[in-house]
């Protein structure tokens, strides 16, 4: 009922095209790359895979596809988890029905969208994350190929995971890991991993 509501909302606005609806992530990924629309809506609490699950895939596609997550918690770490997972609208149901054609508008443009009453949320992250490149300037010393893999080690995923979500082998993984390690000058088996995951949201 939700979700019709809002298909209602779309398709009454004439600068928006409506593609289609689905209510999981197994109906939801063939079709949208299919149809290839210019900015998915994902429920975050989708039944089975979450929606920030799909919001990664669709980065990876070519060209990307801008995604917005509707939830209903506020939760600062969830907004957090689905930035990494590379949406840029966060929309709360609650503020939906007045949110979502603006927010869609300027995803498309580029741009990022937060509901008004998170916005506090994305200054913080960006002051957070500046404040551990002061007190860490080697972080700059990373490739991007490298920033990603330690953003993917903040997941807690193993290198056989990482290579398969970046498409190279678990060894070339681990090469990189152990270079990101020593330019953090990290040591011991697991210090990258907890380095990464205490700062996961900084990264």
């Amino acid at each position: 009922i939700f979700r019709e509501g809002l298909a209602q909302v779309i398709q009454a606005d004439p600068r928006l095209e409506w593609t289609g609806a689905a209510g999981d992530t197994v109906e939801a990924w063939p079709r949208i790359q299919a149809l290839r629309p210019q900015v998915a809506v994902l429920d975050v609490e989708l039944p089975g895979r979450s929606g920030l699950d799909l919001a990664a895939d669709l980065q990876r596609l070519v060209p990307p596809i801008p995604s917005i997550a509707l939830t209903m918690h506020k939760d600062e770490s969830l907004f957090n988890l689905a930035m990494d997972r590379g949406v840029t609208g966060y929309i709360l149901k609650e503020n939906a029905v007045t949110d979502l054609i603006n927010g869609i508008l300027a995803v498309a443009r580029g741009e990022v969208f937060l509901s008004p009453t998170i916005s506090g949320y994305l200054l913080r992250r960006h002051q957070q994350q500046q404040a551990l490149r002061r007190s860490l300037p080697a972080l700059d010393l990373l490739t991007p190929r490298e920033r990603r893999i330690l953003k993917l080690t903040a997941e807690n995923r193993s290198c056989k995971e990482i290579g398969q979500a970046l498409f190279i082998s678990h060894r070339t993984v681990e090469t990189h890991r152990a270079s990101i390690a020593r330019k953090l000058e990290l040591r011991g088996s697991h210090a990258l991993l907890q380095f990464a995951i205490e700062h996961r949201f900084q990264l």
